[in-house]
């Protein structure tokens, strides 16, 4: 078979919140062993998740779960505060794993609140990460919005004192779009000082549209459930190159690759090396020859403070 040249995204593997996340359940059972449980996945990625099992932590979706005076570290995604009052009143000891990218729009979801405007919470109902942000938004001042359809529908006036944040895991490109939707029906309008979708978000979709630029098609290494993942394969394929996005190598369709010269590879924020190694060596070991490039370097921060443990 003919060789094909791989260009590799210029940033790959965890970020920072990721990796933090990641450290905090390491230290966290070399510390105390197990069980150790940890309340929804700790980062959305497959691989990582089941390794964390095998070392005898239980991942748990309900409080409810957890037997009284055990020890638990929320997700990286953030929770509702009710969740920590709840985990108090069980005699859980916890550690608080959120990323500190999320937690900033905690804080800003507080304070517009306090302001008595209506809060527009941008981003995939259901999503972990907005599920905790809206728990820091009184009910009757909270609007869960995905797309311009959603702005359209909302009934409020076009004077009511508003205010957005974003899930920080969005396409950069669809929230300001839906920016720029409240901005022309509303008139009195806040958002945040600094964007809320974090720097690892939008240099990874930075760097998948270089990657569209000089690439055939565009491989994402990410699991279903990984928003920024999926937000990768979307940027890919608005750029106008077919791009999927796989949890593992073996979920390789051979015919997305068999005619294409150069194929892009890039991974969403908690992915680790491995995946895109194995991912390499399959396409090399099924084509010859084939050369593999970067595009250039991260220059991302590792890891956050760690918080005690």
């Amino acid at each position: 078979m003919a060789s094909k040249q791989i260009f590799l995204a210029r940033i790959q593997g965890f970020c920072s919140g990721v990796s933090t996340a990641i450290k905090i359940v390491e230290q966290a059972l070399k510390k105390y062993g197990t069980p150790l449980y940890v309340y929804h996945e700790i980062v959305h990625n497959t691989f990582v998740v089941d390794q964390f099992r095998r070392q005898g932590v239980v991942f748990v979706e309900d409080l409810s779960e957890v037997p009284s005076g055990s020890r638990i570290i929320f997700s990286a995604h953030g929770i509702a505060p009710q969740i920590i009052d709840d985990a108090r009143a069980q005699g859980l000891t916890y550690i608080d794993a959120t990323c500190p990218l999320v937690k900033k729009v905690h804080r800003e979801a507080v304070r517009f609140s306090r302001e008595g405007r209506h809060v527009i919470l941008i981003g995939h109902k259901g999503h972990q990460e907005m599920t905790g942000t809206a728990g820091y938004i009184p009910r009757e001042l909270l609007h869960v919005v995905q797309n311009i359809a959603d702005v359209r529908a909302l009934d409020l006036a076009p004077q009511t004192p508003l205010a957005y944040v974003t899930q920080t895991t969005l396409s950069a490109d669809d929230a300001h779009e839906i920016i720029q939707a409240l901005a022309k029906r509303f008139t009195d309008l806040r958002g945040p000082a600094h964007e809320d979708i974090c720097y690892a978000t939008q240099n990874r979709q930075d760097a998948v549209k270089e990657l569209a630029a000089c690439c055939d098609v565009i491989i994402i290494c990410g699991s279903p459930n990984s928003s920024n993942s999926n937000r990768l394969r979307e940027t890919g394929q608005r750029a106008g190159i077919d791009s999927y996005i796989i949890d593992n190598a073996d979920e390789l369709n051979d015919t997305w690759i068999a005619t294409a010269r150069v194929i892009g590879i890039s991974s969403g924020a908690s992915v680790p090396h491995s995946i895109v190694s194995q991912l390499i060596r399959r396409i090399t070991d099924c084509y010859p020859g084939t050369t593999v490039e970067s595009l250039g370097e991260s220059d991302e921060p590792k890891t956050f403070p760690l918080p005690e443990i």
